[in-house]
């Protein structure tokens, strides 16, 4: 009981507040206008006042007469200042002076129309200003000294983030807005027991306070379009076109294009009629109630849907999407067909109880009992319960027989389930008549068996055609948005697809077969499908920079030889550097091809060996990781000024022993590098190359290796010397006549060391001999002396 009290009590203030929303909502839109319309005048004045408004003309100062605005015209040389009348006592806006009415000593709320026509008051009285305001500017030019222009208000741009992000508010809203209008068609309820029309209250409040709600956003879209600017047409025929932001052009614009249908889209009628006209005649007629709602519903339908479709194009324009993924596209399509469900359903049930009333009314005129007002629940006669209970019964379509049965067709199940009826819970009705509007239009009303009423067969022909474009807008919009997501496993597959026949057709052998399966399937999940190169080469210079910075940067001083780099030589590294993807035991590049790129390891470990030429006993090998590089004979032919156009020639043979995936700085690009960063002549980066260049290492391992011979030779020669000498003093200081025991034994000595170390000489000069034309040449040295230019 407490409840329904207190439940009572808060519709009732409702109900009394809800008629100030709008009229509030236009005083204040008015009081926009007519600021908008100040500031978009020429200004002239010098001084302001609570009381006047002056401005001063170039004439002397002696002549201080004021005159009226009319005489300004007239007498132009005369006056220096210009003196209007009190601004407050003649335009103000005084709600209590003219919008409300005395009733005794009693003040009444200011009617709707009250308030329209303060508006239109409002704005003749600022239009009248501004032409008097034109014709004393163009009477009395002021010098460039005394104008003062006000400061001009922030113009929105239509392309900017900020009003992109708030247009696909508006267009959300908007969708909103028109799903909340057929709930307005769910108030009408039959009380089945007194055979009579009833209206929800509470429905009543609910439908009132969402549609003005929504209506707010409508109120603030206008007011977004007085502040944005837009694109002048003839400036579109190259880049995105010439902003416009005078205010008095915007404003221009947009009254003559669309504001007419937004003020038309927030008029409240629905409102008006269920919270100012429903209480005076509920206990009269509730029939005339029921139609004005349907029929404004309807009427305002139109607006509110014509400015959904020009929002949307002007969002896809600006952003070129509206959704940001496909299944949020997807998600929104959906919801537009159950929308369009929602508004089939709510019309199915207004329709319904219209037909019930028809029954009503064709029976009580056959009884000659009609009176509109005994269908109302308020006054009854106690002929007509009895006379349609016997004649209204409800009968299925198609077990009727007889003519004189009325005939509910597509209506009967709305009546047979009793959402219709007033002990009905709302949820219980919504959903029953929203399922059966997505089952019609989804079946394109094949289901639907009419009556011969020319309104129902209308209807039903309107939800077939309706439901067929529906339905092919939304399997075509889902496949697009859906198809999306996939498109690039798609691509992949019928890549894969056109490989395997390529490779059947030519008969490739499996292993090779094999190699190929493994490359596309390391491409795929390292790029996902993206062209990486084409993406990238149609963006702009500095965002080609910045990405290949983020991108290569980190990975690049990785590499030892570029870490003593300024960043303007890593950025232009970076840029040229392009990322490449290598297989299991492919070979990069074999000894004695021409070197087209310089590889930079990131991951994986490569193989890199010669054999000096092919030639027979000689082998090297190395190990390549993450953070070393080959191929650096091309840096040696780039940063030679006088190189020819042939490329250098590779001495090793680099093969992969893992999956490598590394940077190639190519020939041209290197080149480029070279030629145009002369910083890269400089002794740090002469020592970086040569103690991490591969072919540097062999050369510097067989260079020590044969000055290690060298010293051994030398080594060895330098002891038999001293062995010799020592046996001369032996034979010298012994008596001539004859040798002692220790001389003969260190004699014997010496012949037997002399005869290895003749043998061991012997065979090392053969090996010497044989080994040395197979030393490897010093490598080519880089020009780092060159000049800077």
């Amino acid at each position: 009981m407490v409840v329904s009290v207190w439940w009572g009590h808060l519709k009732l203030k409702v109900v009394k507040l809800l008629p100030l929303v709008f009229p509030l909502a236009f005083f204040v839109l008015s009081h926009f206008l007519s600021d908008l319309i100040s500031t978009t005048t020429p200004s002239l004045f010098h001084r302001y006042s609570l009381s006047t408004l002056e401005f001063q003309l170039s004439t002397p100062k002696s002549a201080k007469r004021p005159l009226p605005p009319s005489s300004l015209v007239m007498n132009a040389r005369e006056p220096k200042f210009v003196r209007f009348e009190d601004w407050k006592s003649e335009s103000s806006f005084s709600i209590e002076r003219e919008d409300s009415v005395t009733d005794g000593n009693h003040k009444r709320r200011p009617s709707v129309t009250a308030v329209l026509k303060s508006i239109g008051r409002r704005l003749e009285n600022g239009s009248e200003k501004m032409k008097n305001l034109r014709r004393a500017s163009a009477v009395h030019p002021v010098s460039d000294g005394q104008k003062k222009l006000p400061p001009r208000k922030k113009i929105l741009d239509p392309q900017g983030p900020i009003l992109q992000k708030w247009n696909k508010i508006f267009v959300i809203t908007c969708v909103m807005a028109v799903s909340v209008d057929p709930l307005f068609f769910y108030i009408p309820v039959i009380r089945e027991k007194e055979k009579c029309l009833d209206l929800d209250g509470a429905l009543q409040i609910t439908a009132s306070v969402l549609r003005t709600f929504f209506d707010l956003f409508y109120i603030l879209r206008i007011i977004f379009q007085f502040k944005t600017g837009f694109i002048a047409p003839p400036s579109r025929v190259f880049g995105r076109g010439e902003l416009i932001d005078d205010p008095v052009a915007i404003v221009k614009r947009y009254l003559t294009s669309h504001f007419i249908v937004d003020i038309l889209s927030i008029i409240p009628l629905p409102q008006v009629i269920v919270l100012a006209i429903n209480p005076n005649l509920k206990t009269s007629d509730p029939f005339v109630a029921k139609d004005l709602l349907k029929y404004s519903v309807l009427i305002q339908y139109v607006p509110r849907l014509w400015r959904i479709y020009p929002l949307f194009k002007e969002v896809t324009r600006t952003s070129g999407i509206l959704t940001e993924t496909a299944w949020a596209g997807a998600a929104f399509n959906l919801f537009l067909y159950m929308l369009a469900s929602h508004i089939v359903g709510a019309n199915w049930y207004m329709l319904s109880i219209e037909s019930e009333l028809r029954c009503w009314r064709r029976e009580l005129k056959k009884a000659s009992l009609f009176r509109q007002k005994y269908m109302s629940c308020t006054e009854r006669d106690p002929h007509v319960l009895p006379t349609l209970n016997r004649t209204c019964s409800l009968v299925d379509p198609e077990n009727i027989k007889d003519t004189n049965t009325f005939n509910f067709g597509i209506f009967f199940d709305a009546l047979d389930s009793g959402v219709v009826q007033s002990t009905t819970d709302f949820p219980q009705k919504f959903f029953y008549c929203f399922w059966w509007g997505l089952r019609n239009l989804s079946s394109l009303g094949q289901n639907l068996k009419t009556s011969t009423y020319v309104s129902e067969i209308a209807f039903a022909i309107f939800i077939a055609i309706f439901g067929l474009v529906l339905f092919s807008l939304l399997i075509g919009n889902m496949q697009k948005y859906l198809q999306s997501t996939t498109v690039r496993e798609e691509e992949m597959r019928v890549k894969r697809q056109d490989a395997e026949q390529w490779m059947s057709h030519r008969m490739l052998p499996d292993n090779l077969k094999e190699r190929i399966r493994r490359y596309e399937q390391y491409q795929w999940q390292e790029n996902r499908g993206v062209e990486e190169e084409t993406l990238i080469r149609n963006l702009p210079k500095d965002l080609r920079r910045d990405i290949k910075r983020h991108l290569c940067l980190a990975l690049v001083k990785k590499v030892p030889m570029f870490e003593k780099m300024d960043e303007q030589l890593l950025d232009a590294m970076c840029d040229r550097l392009k990322p490449v993807l290598y297989t299991e035991k492919s070979h990069i590049v074999r000894e004695g091809d021409p070197v087209d790129e310089m590889l930079f390891i990131m991951r994986g470990k490569v193989s890199t060996m010669t054999t000096n030429g092919g030639r027979t006993g000689f082998f090297n090998a190395l190990l390549l990781q993450a953070g070393d590089f080959c191929g650096e004979e091309l840096l040696t032919w780039a940063l030679d000024p006088n190189s020819s156009s042939n490329l250098p020639i590779s001495t090793r043979t680099v093969e992969t022993i893992s999956e490598v995936e590394a940077f190639a700085l190519m020939a041209d690009d290197l080149k480029f590098v070279a030629s145009q960063f002369r910083r890269l002549h400089s002794k740090q980066l002469q020592h970086a190359f040569r103690f991490y260049s591969s072919q540097w290492k062999t050369w510097a391992a067989c260079f020590i290796q044969a000055a290690w011979r060298r010293y051994w030779k030398r080594k060895t020669e330098r002891s038999l010397r001293e062995a010799e000498d020592q046996l001369q003093d032996a034979f010298a200081n012994e008596d001539g006549s004859s040798l002692s025991l220790g001389a003969t034994i260190y004699a014997s000595r010496f012949a037997a060391n002399a005869l290895r170390n003749l043998r061991e000489n012997s065979r090392h000069n053969r090996m010497q001999q044989r080994l040395l034309p197979l030393l490897p040449p010093k490598p080519a040295e880089p020009d780092f002396t060159a000049q800077k230019h």
